[in-house]
């Protein structure tokens, strides 16, 4: 699994990073959240998809 942020539509609230911090990270100087690695572990899959889910503005696309 992968996962993107929509730059255009984050807010950058830090959910996602709350959510799973071993795949997102909140960047200060952008203010935009980053995702950290080029595959998804097994292991965080399901809270990918939760923060995917929280995220307000839909930023968080995931591809299977």
């Amino acid at each position: 699994m992968k996962v993107k942020v929509d730059y255009d539509l984050c807010m950058g609230d830090r959910n996602c990073n709350k959510v799973c911090p071993e795949v997102f990270q909140y960047d200060e100087d952008k203010l935009v959240s980053r995702v950290l690695v080029d595959v998804v572990p097994k292991h965080l899959e399901a809270l990918v998809k939760k923060a995917a889910k929280e995220c307000a503005p839909g930023a968080i696309l995931v591809e299977d």
